[in-house]
């Protein structure tokens, strides 16, 4: 009996990746069928192998994830929807009173108690109390402290209504078009925006060091009234986990808002925004933000076995 030997060449396959624009990241392998096998005999095509990431569930009303490199959205969910945004408020806030170059060590007094004109809020400041106005943005940045925010539009030239202006603006200006401030802590439901024009504010938010320090900051501790230190921690628990790098961050919450949360972060070294609004549940918006997380995290190990195979 004659033996032959059959040489079987294999292509090898190539590689097509791409990522959704909703619910579902796919990664497929494809037979590259150009390529021919030298037989006498048909070899029965062999079917693409095809290997997906789980699809993204986000359990926030909005959501929006924006890959700054690439300078487009990985994800969307309702992210032209005009809602409140709540304390996300307080990142404009900032970068108007930035903007006007006010001395930082300056002191400003926490004066008379105007939150009930909107609504009333907890705040462990005592009226009385004196604090520079680097401290009393870093506690209406890291720790969302209404009255922190209220003092410091006050000693803004002008006024609270100056800076209220002022805020509006830089909007303006920021191409957020479907955004409008009528006070600066975000305790009034008015305060509105979408997750794109938000996008645009985390944005421009993070070219500011002070901003960026602030809102990362895990906690800080001033002298009260009684002169007891006061300590305040980050609403944001993520700040304080080592497996995130995060580059700014802001929390906000009012019944109307539900719980929101913006950050600018790296994720396997790609710098992206995350904007999450009306989230419910105590820890809603921080399980989304880890969902996230871990979904880029494994499109991007697939991606890399992709590109080794």
């Amino acid at each position: 009996m004659k033996k032959h030997i059959l040489m079987l060449i294999l292509p090898v396959a190539g590689l097509i990746a791409f990522v959704a624009h909703s619910e579902t990241e796919q990664y497929q392998f494809k037979m590259d069928e150009s390529m021919t096998v030298p037989l006498s005999f048909k070899v029965a095509p062999l079917k693409p192998l095809q290997v997906k990431v789980s699809a993204l569930k986000v359990r926030s009303h909005v959501a929006l994830i924006y890959d700054e490199q690439m300078q487009r959205p990985l994800y969307s969910k309702n992210s032209q929807t005009v809602m409140p945004i709540a304390s996300i408020t307080k990142l404009m806030t900032a970068m108007v009173l930035l903007d006007a170059h006010l001395p930082m060590d300056e002191e400003v007094s926490v004066e008379e108690d105007d939150l009930n004109s909107i609504k009333r809020a907890k705040s462990r400041l005592r009226i009385g109390m004196t604090l520079t106005r680097s401290e009393l943005l870093r506690l209406a940045l890291m720790a969302s402290e209404n009255r922190a925010a209220l003092a410091l539009a006050r000693s803004y030239p002008g006024g609270t209504q100056a800076l209220v202006a002022a805020m509006n603006a830089k909007a303006s200006a920021l191409g957020m078009e479907n955004t409008r401030f009528f006070e600066p802590t975000g305790l009034d439901s008015d305060n509105v925006s979408t997750a794109q024009d938000l996008v645009k504010m985390v944005s421009a938010a993070s070219y500011y060091p002070l901003i960026s320090q602030y809102t990362t900051s895990t906690s800080h501790s001033v002298e009260g009234l009684n002169g007891r230190t006061m300590r305040f921690g980050n609403t944001n628990p993520l700040v304080r986990s080592a497996s995130w790098d995060i580059g700014l961050s802001k929390t906000g919450f009012i019944n109307e808002a539900g719980k929101c949360l913006v950050m600018q972060a790296n994720i396997n070294h790609r710098p992206v925004i995350i904007v999450l609004l009306d989230s419910w549940g105590r820890r809603t918006r921080i399980g989304d933000a880890n969902r996230i997380k871990r979904w880029m995290e494994k499109a991007k190990t697939l991606d890399r076995v992709a590109q080794q195979s």
